[in-house]
């Protein structure tokens, strides 16, 4: 299943944002994948700084239960300065239906 949704990024950390997901750390890329995680893509829109990430999911709950892991949370301390985020620093975000898909 698909899961698609949207966050926003502060103004001017654009490149910044970039830099730390080419460095993304090898154990959150275990924890993504150890809950079901894969086909992972995240796009901006620099127009209004809205990101757009879509991921390809095995579970909802298995995915959910990501979150709070450890490393999760470290990622989301780490992120918190460049994008809007909830008080436990994880991204603000807005889920999005799934209207189409095309394989």
């Amino acid at each position: 299943m698909y899961k698609a949704y949207k966050m926003k990024l502060h103004p001017g950390q654009e490149q910044e944002y970039k830099r730390r997901y080419d460095q993304l750390w090898p154990e959150m890329q275990e924890m993504m994948r150890a809950h079901g995680g894969r086909n992972y893509s995240i796009f901006l829109d620099q127009d209004t700084l809205t990101l757009f990430a879509v991921i390809e999911i095995e579970d909802e709950a298995l995915w959910a239960k990501g979150a709070d892991t450890p490393v999760n949370r470290r990622w989301w301390d780490y992120m918190e300065d460049i994008m809007e985020t909830n008080p436990d620093n994880s991204p603000l975000s807005v889920d999005l239906p799934l209207l189409f898909h095309l394989d």
